[in-house]
């Protein structure tokens, strides 16, 4: 599977971002009640093709957390960020301007 075909499935960056946010391994419910709207099957379907892409795993208790692997692609992912954050800038004050 090509890693940008991986991270355009919708939710996927959802996911590795809860991972990210998280101090320590997070269970399923709790990742679940993070992601909003995200059903189940949706998830564990997200999880178990990060867990392929070696970009997730599971702790020996069952949670879930980021692979070293996962770490760098969120540090990767930096200028993306702050590309975003300039653009949300720069069109907020192209919708205050009309």
């Amino acid at each position: 599977m090509a890693a940008l075909d991986l991270l355009g499935r919708r939710w996927t960056l959802r996911v590795i971002w809860e991972l990210h946010r998280r101090p320590a391994p997070i269970g399923f419910r709790d990742l679940r009640r993070h992601c909003d709207a995200m059903s189940s099957s949706v998830l564990s379907t997200r999880l178990t093709e990060l867990r392929e892409a070696g970009i997730a795993g599971r702790t020996p208790d069952g949670a879930w957390q980021l692979t070293p692997l996962g770490t760098d692609l969120v540090t990767a992912m930096g200028p993306l960020l702050d590309w975003s954050r300039t653009w949300a800038e720069t069109r907020a004050g192209a919708d205050q301007g009309h």
